[in-house]
């Protein structure tokens, strides 16, 4: 007896290092769920990351702080890599897959300290995971199409995790109809097609849509007009400068006529092109578009001399705009592209309702706007500082990536923690079905569901275990209730407009399950490393 006791303590056994190798996950697990679990909610707090060079990010974004954290412990940094993944296929629920993976390990280590398996363990996570699936597809909320109105409460519930409410409110709108305005019955939304731009100036409840677009530049010459109204708006990829020729060569003149003479056929050439241009103008600017504009943007050069043409008959031109500002400056405005200025017609020209140009320090920004069914569109970031910027810039594309999920999955789910209380009460029922040891599992994934409202609860600073049984108890009675974060009481999230994507639980449930039954599978950690497949050396 005494020897088989002995055996069982041996630190060498099979059973002491599974249960060290156990241990280290569990404790990775719960170490970076307690780095997180302040962020969850609107009520969470900020994190402050600092780098090596000193420079500094201000963030409560779950997947920026798991990107650019340095994590050393090889089980955190893979949570860390499943949870940057969920982000990537489905835009949120970082943060929710980190506190449900240690509360899943966490609820695992109550039995396996009883002696049940971890093998046992991990077959009731499946057996939950599967059933609450299917409870999803039960509780969500589906529309044949969604309104607009149900988008901008998906888009506000997700902004206000991100950032402050007012700056939260300002955005959902700017967000919501900046993917209203690329959507397209029948075809994939491109989040491409939403264009961020960013402007270091005044308060960021400043940020806002521009139905249209904003190059960063603007024009190079003080007497063109600095606002065109009822414009048209010729896309150009000519080069309108003289250009020195590639093969080196000399010309030789005595007499000022010849130099002249030699200028003289140097610019024919650009010249030419300009007159073409200016005549076009001419051409469609009249009759009943007489008071219209006339705006050319060029992805190449304008020199000086061309410039001041083109000013002198009221033309706004703009020259080496970026590549991907005349590929969207098509899908804004309308009109065809043009590598050459021979044979333009009135169908080649795009329109513009107002172009105009703003000046902040140094900078010029050029603003395109008054379209009249843009497929781009510009999300235009303002904010007093650099950090402002970066938080709110991070803010808009999760913002983005929630309405975009709505759109395409046609449904949504009740959030403020009321379906994981609900899972967790119909897991619980479900367990009684589940025969065998397995509904151990089943009761740990139930108990594990309950760690994000008892942090929403947390982080808002109410009592957790009078928040969990007042929505229990509300739930018994056939109530699908949520935490009012106000108040500390229960809710309905349907009437408050709180929804969660469908997706992005859906991928949430999968993961944290396949995630913790992994871990709780290893049973022991290696160093891993090359290693040499000849024999000894001689004389070894």
């Amino acid at each position: 007896m005494a020897s088989s006791a002995l055996k069982l303590i041996n630190p060498n056994s099979d059973v002491a290092r599974r249960g060290q190798a156990l241990q280290l996950n569990i404790t990775a697990a719960i170490g970076l769920q307690d780095v997180l679990r302040s962020n969850l909610g609107p009520r969470g707090t900020i994190k402050m990351l600092v780098d090596g060079a000193g420079s500094i990010k201000l963030t409560k974004d779950g997947k920026v702080l798991l990107s650019e954290m340095q994590i050393q412990h090889p089980t955190a940094s893979m949570i860390a890599k499943a949870a940057t993944a969920q982000d990537e296929i489905t835009g949120d629920g970082t943060t929710s897959i980190v506190l449900l993976v240690g509360e899943l390990l966490k609820q695992a280590e109550r039995y396996i300290s009883e002696g049940l398996h971890p093998r046992v363990i991990t077959e009731g996570y499946d057996i939950a995971k599967k059933e609450s699936l299917q409870f999803l597809e039960n509780i969500k909320t589906e529309q044949a199409s969604i309104d607009r109105e149900l988008l901008v409460s998906v888009a506000r519930t997700s902004l206000r995790t991100k950032v402050h409410r007012a700056l939260a409110d300002t955005l959902t709108e700017a967000v919501v109809d900046a993917v209203l305005s690329i959507y397209r019955e029948g075809e994939p939304i491109d989040l491409h097609m939403v264009e961020i731009m960013k402007m270091q100036h005044r308060a960021e409840t400043e940020s806002k849509l521009i139905r249209g677009l904003v190059l960063d530049h603007g024009a190079r010459h003080p007497d063109m007009p600095k606002k065109v109204k009822n414009a048209f708006v010729l896309t150009l990829n000519v080069s309108l400068e003289y250009e020195k020729s590639e093969i080196n060569s000399g010309f030789f003149y005595s007499t000022p006529e010849q130099r002249e003479k030699l200028v003289e056929s140097e610019r024919k050439h650009v010249d030419e092109k300009i007159r073409k241009i200016v005549e076009f103008k001419d051409q469609v600017c009249t009759g009943e578009y007489a008071d219209y504009g006339f705006v050319v943007i060029n992805q190449k050069g304008i020199d000086p001399l061309s410039l001041d043409i083109l000013a002198k008959h009221n033309i706004f031109a703009l020259r080496r705009a970026k590549r991907r500002n005349m590929e969207r400056l098509q899908l804004v405005c309308g009109g065809i592209a043009q590598n050459s200025v021979d044979d333009m017609t009135q169908e080649v020209l795009g329109y513009a309702g107002l172009v105009y140009e703003q000046v902040l320090g140094e900078e010029k920004y050029t603003f395109v706007e008054d379209v009249k069914d843009p497929y781009s569109v510009t999300i235009l970031i303002k904010g007093p500082n650099s950090h402002t910027i970066a938080q709110i810039n991070d803010a808009v594309r999760d913002g983005l990536r929630a309405v975009k999920n709505a759109i395409e999955d046609k449904s949504v789910v009740v959030g403020g923690g009321a379906f994981q209380v609900a899972l967790a009460q119909h897991l619980t029922e479900f367990k009684k079905t589940v025969k065998g040891r397995a509904k151990m599992g089943v009761q740990a994934f139930a108990d594990a569901m309950l760690i994000i409202p008892k942090v929403l609860a947390q982080n808002a600073g109410f009592d957790v275990q009078d928040v969990i049984v007042a929505l229990q108890e509300e739930h018994m009675e056939g109530h699908t209730v949520g935490i009012d974060l106000k108040t500390g009481e229960t809710m309905d999230p349907k009437l408050e407009g709180i929804w969660d994507n469908y997706r992005v639980h859906r991928h949430m449930l999968h993961s944290c399950s396949v995630i913790a039954a992994n871990l709780l599978l290893v049973d022991e950690m290696m160093r891993a490393g090359r290693t040499s497949l000849k024999g000894p050396e001689p004389g070894m």
